[in-house]
């Protein structure tokens, strides 16, 4: 959905004092859609295991958001944060990308990705959300009377690197099962020299038996 003019489309991840606030923020935001002060496109609670695996626990949109068509950007969005990018990103372990490179690296490292990423943290319930927004004031005002703190990143910044992430990986995948088919050319042939060596030494003592004949 393409916001309207003066509005702004953002995905938002809220975290909260107390994890059952994520269930009243979700019939809020439902109730700010329906009287028209945002355009909610979906949002959902969700719970992030300490494995980092997340869990839909409940929802608004059209239709399913994760595993469905209708899904959209926020249904993408986390299908990649319980997927092993996800991880990585700081899922399960709370580290940014950054500390997969040196230190002086972390500047050029980091991404909205890894920023909502790290904000569903391991253990606690969130709520995520696509809407669009005149004003920030609407839902933060809303969150903070539930105790929650708000990740505002637009739809747009989101969209994109959830596009490179699907790139990174199509091509990631690639590489192992390259180096895995070399890997496996190379035991191949290891293990045909090792059979002809071990033929030729058999081999070998017969053929000096009947030099010997000779």
């Amino acid at each position: 959905m393409s916001a309207e003019a003066g509005q702004q489309a953002n995905v938002l991840v809220v975290n909260f004092d107390q994890d059952a606030n994520a269930y009243e923020a979700l019939t809020k935001v439902k109730e700010l859609g329906g009287q028209g002060q945002v355009d909610l496109t979906a949002a959902a609670v969700v719970v992030r295991a300490e494995d980092g695996q997340l869990e839909v626990k409940d929802e608004t949109g059209g239709g399913t958001i994760v595993g469905t068509a209708t899904g959209g950007t926020l249904g993408l969005l986390i299908g990649i944060l319980g997927g092993p990018l996800g991880v990585l990103l700081g899922g399960a372990t709370g580290l940014l990308v950054g500390s997969l490179f040196d230190m002086e690296d972390d500047e050029d490292t980091e991404s909205v990705l890894s920023e909502i990423s790290t904000a569903v943290r391991p253990g606690h319930t969130a709520l995520l959300a696509q809407v669009d927004e005149q004003s920030p004031e609407v839902i933060d005002t809303a969150m903070a009377q539930l105790s929650g703190t708000v990740l505002r990143r637009p739809v747009a910044e989101v969209e994109g690197e959830i596009a490179a992430a699907a790139e990174a990986q199509r091509a990631a995948k690639r590489k192992a099962r390259k180096e895995l088919f070399e890997q496996r050319k190379a035991k191949q042939k290891s293990d045909i020299d090792s059979k002809i060596a071990e033929l030729k030494s058999k081999l070998h003592p017969h053929k000096s038996t009947e030099a010997t004949v000779g």
